[in-house]
């Protein structure tokens, strides 16, 4: 009965064994790359998310590349090795099979839930099965998405076993008996238009685990002196995070100090204030008695400016964030915007060392002057100024879309609503010059005779200091201060 029993028994473990390692053998691996605020990627990451949740045996090595800047470079060595492309975003599951752009990833899921099994497919051009997947030694930042749990990757770590438990077990905490770890409050992992959260989430050398469904229960399995460090490590963490978060909003505070300082250079260009002023000759030299209408214009004409320059201004950034779909651009924009705005301070200064009306890119060319001018002169009324306000800012463009670009660029990284802000105060700097020479002449501090004779006598002083605020920050942007 007993040999019966035995040989029963090793019947079972020789179907079941094999049964067990087909399942760990069909598991589906693939890198995907995408970009907080790329609109392509708002597609795929939410319908990639809710793909991993349904098929428990698909992993997804996620690098992301717009916050990531460690990522970036990896794109270029993935196309060198898989001929993938550089745009985001992208699905690799081997040298054959790779899916670039939101509708063709969302036409082609089945590449993914069809699959019997998949390598993970590396670097270096190779692939392995995902049971020997080296995660430890996985370059940059990844994020590895399965079984509606997320390992983010940190720093560097130890135990490929113990990370691979965490994704893959049913019990995550017998996986961490015996295990230095601590608690911390999870955080939403971004995607890009929407985060992504979950219930529960530890720290481990390197690594930080996120999941949902069963709890760790620390009180009832550890010691007084156990609690006691994991409160310790509470407090680290949550200083960590103060940091973090100030971190941002350090980044956040340089963004503005960038563009505040694009915006001054931009308020202080002699081609704005020359127009301005050649509108107020205009309404004064037809009614010269009815200050009032100075007022009025000169408001309706600034405010004409302020709205079809913020226009522009959305327009340039949705250029970028189309623009930077091609990766290999977006891996050098901020230095190309960097170099932009040396070169625009270099001709603003050589402005000051020789002079010469029309400069290129610093004022309005000289062909154009005669028809801006002669647009102005019909102006007789704000409800006019207002008009022809919102047509020569077409003029203006040449001499002033030079710092209004490198600002569209740098706020190109955000979303497109959260750039509405900046771009609100950016345009309220550039207008406020225009604003105070309205409100000096209205109130009889100075005549417009007055106030163009000072650009004139000062326009070399302008050009000097908006050259030298644009080669610092050109300077500061390419060595990474800012």
């Amino acid at each position: 009965m007993k040999k019966e029993i035995l040989v029963l028994f090793l019947l079972m473990v020789g179907v079941i064994l094999p049964v067990i390692s087909a399942q760990e053998d069909k598991t589906v691996c693939f890198v995907y790359f995408t970009g907080v605020g790329c609109p392509h990627c708002a597609k795929t990451d939410p319908v990639l998310v809710d793909l991993l949740k349904k098929y428990p045996n698909t992993v997804a090595i996620e690098y992301e590349i717009y916050q990531q800047g460690e990522n970036a470079q990896l794109l270029l060595e993935y196309n060198n090795k898989y001929n993938s492309g550089l745009g985001v975003p992208l699905i690799i599951l081997s040298k054959e099979k790779h899916i670039a752009g939101d509708y063709p990833i969302l036409n082609n899921l089945d590449i993914i839930t069809k699959a019997e099994r998949n390598s993970c497919p590396l670097i270096n051009g190779s692939s392995v099965d995902f049971e020997n997947l080296d995660l430890i030694g996985l370059p940059g930042k990844p994020k590895i998405w399965m079984n509606n749990r997320i390992l983010i990757k940190v720093n560097e770590g130890e135990n490929n076993e113990l990370l691979r438990s965490l994704l893959t077990s049913y019990n995550i905490s017998s996986v961490l008996e015996g295990v230095n770890y601590k608690i911390v409050d999870p955080q939403p992992v971004p995607l890009s238009g929407k985060n992504i959260y979950f219930e529960n989430a530890i720290e481990l050398k390197g690594w930080i685990f996120q999941w949902n469904g069963e709890k760790i229960d620390t009180y009832e399995n550890q010691t007084d002196q156990n609690t006691t460090e994991e409160n310790v490590n509470k407090t680290t963490y949550k200083n960590q995070t103060d940091q973090n978060t100030t971190g941002e909003e350090i980044k956040t505070k340089l963004t503005f100090v960038k563009l505040i300082s694009l915006a001054a250079v931009d308020a202080v260009n002699p081609c704005a204030l020359t127009v301005l002023t050649l509108m107020l000759i205009a309404i004064l030299t037809y009614n010269p008695k009815k200050k009032r209408n100075v007022l009025l214009a000169g408001l309706a004409f600034t405010i004409s400016v302020f709205v079809m320059y913020l226009f522009y201004g959305l327009i340039i950034i949705k250029f970028f964030q189309v623009v930077q779909t091609l990766t290999a651009i977006r891996l050098w924009l901020y230095k190309i915007l960097g170099f932009s705005a040396i070169i625009l301070g270099i001709l603003n200064i050589k402005d000051f060392a020789r002079y010469k009306p029309g400069g290129f890119a610093t004022e309005m060319p000289l062909s154009l002057r005669p028809k801006v001018k002669k647009i102005i002169s019909g102006i007789t009324s704000p409800k006019g100024a207002f008009g022809v306000g919102i047509f020569v800012t077409l003029f203006l463009l040449p001499c002033t879309i030079g710092p209004y670009v490198i600002a569209g660029g740098i706020l190109s990284a955000y979303e497109i609503i959260k750039t509405i802000p900046p771009l609100l105060l950016y345009n309220l700097i550039f207008v406020m010059p225009m604003i105070a020479i309205t409100l000096i002449i209205y109130a009889g501090f100075a005549k417009v005779e007055d106030v163009s004779g000072w650009k004139k006598k000062n326009i070399r002083k302008l050009h000097l200091i908006a050259g030298i605020i644009m080669l610092l920050l050109g300077t500061a942007m390419l060595l990474g201060f800012v």
